[in-house]
């Protein structure tokens, strides 16, 4: 079993996608002879019994997604609610922080000193 990454795709807005797969491949191969089977013997006294078999399989696993606002990882699989939810953890974190960067960034009124007297 291996991870492939493929050929990376860029979008118009300057993102780039990665494709992510598994792969998985296997082999076999069995043979035998027999002696003194129950079997009728071949011209070399010997029955002889042989197979193969290969398998490949490629699963896509998901998409890598590299943008200006940071990389993400988009699952191709079915998920449970609380896969999805652990998933989810690192972009509401930094959608926090993106928050709280625009109060900071954002202007404050000028505070104004006033007191008062009573006539």
């Amino acid at each position: 079993m291996a991870t492939v990454v493929g050929d990376p795709v860029k979008t118009q807005d300057g993102s780039t996608i990665i494709p992510i797969s598994k792969v998985s491949f296997g082999f076999v191969a069995g043979g035998g002879q027999y002696a003194g089977g129950v079997t009728a013997p071949q011209a070399d006294g010997l029955p002889f019994a042989g197979g193969a078999g290969a398998g490949v399989s490629v699963h896509p696993m998901g998409f890598l997604v590299c943008s200006q606002n940071g990389v993400r990882l988009l699952s191709a699989s079915c998920a449970s609610p609380m896969e999805r939810i652990v998933e989810m953890i690192p972009q509401a974190i930094e959608e926090l922080r993106g928050l709280s960067d625009e109060e900071k960034e954002r202007p404050q009124p000028p505070r104004v000193n006033a007191t008062y007297q009573e006539p």
